[in-house]
């Protein structure tokens, strides 16, 4: 008996520690499943009602915006496709025991107290703004918005545009673009102004300098500002159902290439979109020079152009543009400039020759107008003749060779006639040649696929020339050429001898200053075209046309 509960004793002693461990390890492994299990129930509850919020503001804000207007932009690119997978699933198992709550709920709502509960976005389906500009931040260069046919962004209903803050894009070097979307008060002036009455607009104010090249002297400003209250605004005089479109002239305005590069292309870019459905409200009004291009101002706007430094009308829009401007030189890209439905200069071209009713979209095509058993018909070439600077010294010669090799030549300075008998002759032709300058800003109205044959005066002026002409050419789908002056072909040479700078170094000329750019290779530079040494070109362009 004592040595059995002395073993009995023993064996309880041994197994003693054993039992402990488990113990320890039960109670170790219990407390961190209830840990986990607190920490589940925890999340599922919030993430739960996370859904359901979030299921809620999306089934809402599906129900209020028409497809046509709802936001796309490329930051939602690589997620649309699984949130929309998500939320089918969502929908199935969450939205279908609240949606009929929802629609119940709304349905006792009035419009106007529905819209007070979602965001701006929500009830417009799209944010108002400028962007596309280069210094824009990387979030907004990633908006996009699809824009309406009558407001390039908005809403079909003038009346109904929601109440959206103007956006002032003031970040480019060039230009400044305002959209004000809403309740809109434009007062002319000495003091213009454009205000915005939205109660979810924040108060603020820009001064814009509403001409494409902001950093010229002498340019008036507009206040541009939005304000909580109508009280804060002034009164409508006369309320319009129509955009307006607040512009400046001046500036450089009346030099030929700039009254395009300028003013022409960059309102086809801001005002194209509106169809004709736009008011234009002009600071700086120059009468004479509207009625010059009254043609181009007339297929823009349907609408009286207003005087706005002497308007003393309070004039109320749902919409209006405070700005206007191109990214590039004498030309359209649609990636950068927004243009409300992707135009490009081959459209402006067209629009040219609807605004003065030219005949021809196409030149000569030498392949298919040799009558039979006859000599084929000659392509018509314009050379555009300088007065000033870089004249063409021995032009005779380059008419001579011109005609040899098969072209119909005619020579022309400034217009003499109407400037609308001016754009028909222009448009008459299957080649244009001249020196770089102002004069080859007509090749806009040449057919789309006629040649545009540039000469670049001596100096490495190249790249210029490509700026201001031959890139805006291709973009019109003309066929550009260029033939560059040899030092030997310049006046310069005999003014200066070969080794002066001016002729040795242009390199050094362009590193001192665009004054004596300007002043030496544009200002007092002609040239003496060899004919010999031309006539490459001129076989060229007449093979663009086969």
């Amino acid at each position: 008996m004592v040595r059995t509960e002395s073993k009995s004793a023993r064996n309880t002693n041994r197994s003693s520690p054993w039992k402990s461990n488990y113990v320890a390890y039960g109670l170790l492994l219990g407390s961190v499943f209830v840990l986990l299990y607190l920490m589940v129930s925890t999340q599922f509850s919030y993430s739960q009602k996370a859904l359901l919020e979030l299921d809620r503001a999306t089934v809402d804000s599906a129900e209020t915006i028409p497809a046509k207007h709802r936001r796309n932009h490329p930051r939602q690119g690589m997620q649309d496709h699984s949130i929309t997978d998500f939320w089918i699933t969502l929908e199935e198992e969450v939205a279908k025991a609240h949606t009929e709550q929802r629609r119940q709920e709304k349905q006792g709502e009035s419009e106007q107290q529905w819209a007070q509960k979602n965001s701006i976005e929500e009830q417009s389906g799209h944010e108002m703004k400028s962007d596309n500009w280069e210094e824009k931040s990387q979030s907004e260069k990633e908006e996009t918005v699809e824009e309406s046919k009558q407001f390039g962004g908005g809403t079909d209903d003038y009346n109904n545009v929601a109440d959206a803050k103007p956006i002032c894009d003031t970040s480019f070097g060039k230009y400044d673009v305002c959209e004000l979307a809403g309740d809109t008060r434009a007062r002319g002036g000495s003091g213009a102004t454009v205000t915005l009455v939205s109660p979810r607009a924040p108060p603020k104010e820009w001064e814009i300098k509403p001409y494409s090249r902001k950093y010229l002297d002498g340019l008036k400003a507009v206040t541009v500002k939005s304000v909580p209250n109508p009280e804060n605004a002034p009164q409508c005089t006369t309320r319009l159902n129509i955009p307006a479109m607040v512009i400046e002239l001046g500036g450089l305005t009346g030099n030929y290439w700039h009254d395009f590069t300028d003013v022409l292309v960059p309102l086809f870019i801001g005002a194209r979109r509106f169809n004709g459905e736009v008011q234009l409200l002009v600071v700086n009004l120059l009468p004479f020079w509207v009625d010059r291009y009254k043609r181009i101002f007339g297929k823009i706007s349907r609408h009286e152009i207003v005087d706005f430094e002497n308007d003393d009308v309070v004039r109320c829009y749902p919409h209006v543009v405070v700005g206007y401007g191109s990214r590039k030189e004498f030309t359209i890209d649609p990636s950068l400039d927004e243009t409300g439905g992707g135009y490009t200069m081959v459209d402006f071209t067209k629009f040219l020759r609807s605004a003065y009713s030219l005949p021809r979209h196409r030149p000569i095509k030498l392949s298919e107008v040799r009558p039979a058993g006859g000599s084929r018909r000659r392509p018509r070439m314009i050379i555009l003749e300088r007065t000033n600077s870089r004249k063409i010294l021995n032009l005779a010669e380059v008419i001579a060779a011109a005609e040899a090799v098969g072209f119909k030549v005619i020579v022309a300075g400034r217009p003499r006639a109407s400037y609308d008998v001016f754009t028909r002759e222009m448009n008459s032709f299957d080649v244009m040649v001249g020196v770089h300058g102002a004069g080859l800003t007509n090749c806009v109205f040449l057919p789309t696929g006629a040649v545009l044959l540039q000469i670049v005066p001596y100096g490495r002026l190249e790249e210029i020339a490509r700026t201001d002409f031959g890139n805006p050419a291709r973009d019109m789908g003309l066929r550009y050429m260029e033939y560059s002056v040899a030092a030997e072909e310049s006046s310069l040479m005999n003014v200066f001898g070969k080794e002066h700078p001016i002729i040795k170094d242009p390199a050094a000329v362009h590193m001192s200053g665009w004054g004596n750019v300007a002043e030496w290779y544009l200002a007092k530079q002609d040239v003496r075209i060899n004919v010999e040494r031309f006539k490459p070109s001129l076989l060229q362009a007449l093979k663009q046309l086969q």
